[in-house]
């Protein structure tokens, strides 16, 4: 896990609270000739992650639990609730390596978490370890958007493994990715609704046959913004709003769902930002710089390979 504000933890073998003779780095054993799945999931709650190997590259096969096309990187980006799986050859001279986590996406106010990668001899006791030589490899920038827009553009389904996308959708939902202030507070707000907990979860609102009492059920969030939106701009008013509504779907409906990032309070500001959705993956058809216009993008989305996933990632202004 990692927090702006705290250490990265590998595995939890280090942290804040633990003595400084426990805090080393984890090892991982690896024997040369042999390749091996490294399966990599982020649990955090803010931070996107990049995952570096000093002197080795690795292979995506699997984006959230689907299998993909494979592709060859020097790092991967990993945002919140995402989880790949990466081949790694160990191909190089026996030695201990470094591997880096870095946080991208906002400037890090902590230095990279370490990990190594330790060369050993299946049929012999292994070496006492030896440090890494040389210095860690560097993530990435932190805002080098365009970096992580190739990583993940690069994702697409593997072949014959995947049901292919439905011809149609039953409606559309467009949602706007924005920041307001409400009560003088600084909210993250959808369609200009910021999302505000009823006192029963909804799935036990559901359960036990209170979905009409227990959060407002007159009628559905709002599924689209106002055409005039301007996405390159500050908000230009604070009609913010606190709701606990929610979208009725269909049973077995299909919906494509637009995901819009816009401009924060700050001018020329935006962020990156993962959606994750609970319990079920969708297909990624597309991503885009702007405004969404279904005249002029609609005719460009994958519908012959989209990636089923679980977390889609929207950039600044996209």
């Amino acid at each position: 896990m990692c927090s702006d504000q705290e250490k990265c933890l590998r595995r939890s073998e280090c942290g804040p609270y633990c003595p400084r003779s426990q805090c080393a780095p984890v090892v991982f054993n690896v024997e040369q000739g042999k390749t091996y799945r490294l399966r990599i999931a982020s649990t955090t709650s803010l931070s996107l992650l990049n995952v570096k190997i000093q002197g080795h590259k690795m292979t995506v096969v699997e984006a959230d639990g689907n299998h993909v096309e494979p592709f060859v990187v020097d790092d991967i980006d990993i945002y919140s609730g995402e989880s790949y799986s990466v081949l790694l050859k160990a191909d190089q001279k026996p030695a201990s390596y470094w591997i880096s986590v870095g946080v991208r996406g906002r400037h890090p106010k902590t230095v990279p978490a370490l990990a190594i990668l330790s060369y050993g001899n299946g049929n012999a006791a292994a070496p006492p370890l030896q440090l890494p030589a040389g210095e860690p490899p560097v993530t990435p920038a932190w805002n080098d958007t365009q970096r992580s827009k190739a990583f993940t553009y690069s994702i697409r389904a593997r072949k014959d493994t995947n049901q292919p996308p439905p011809a149609a959708a039953d409606r559309q939902i467009f949602l706007l990715n924005t920041q307001n202030l409400m009560d003088g507070r600084y909210r993250w707000s959808i369609n200009n609704v910021s999302l505000t907990l009823p006192a029963t979860p909804y799935l036990g609102a559901f359960h036990h046959g209170l979905q009409d009492s227990a959060f407002d059920a007159s009628g559905e969030l709002p599924a689209a913004f106002p055409g005039d939106y301007d996405v390159m701009r500050p908000p230009a008013n604070n009609a913010t709003t606190a709701s606990d509504r929610v979208f009725r779907l269909r049973h077995g409906g299909v919906v494509d769902v637009v995901l819009q990032n816009a401009n924060m309070l700050r001018e020329e500001v935006s962020e990156t930002h993962p959606w994750h959705l609970h319990g079920h993956d969708f297909w990624v058809l597309g991503y885009g710089d702007g405004r969404y216009d279904p005249a002029a993008h609609a005719a460009g989305l994958n519908a012959a390979d989209p990636p089923l996933r679980n977390t889609a990632v929207v950039f600044p202004h996209g």
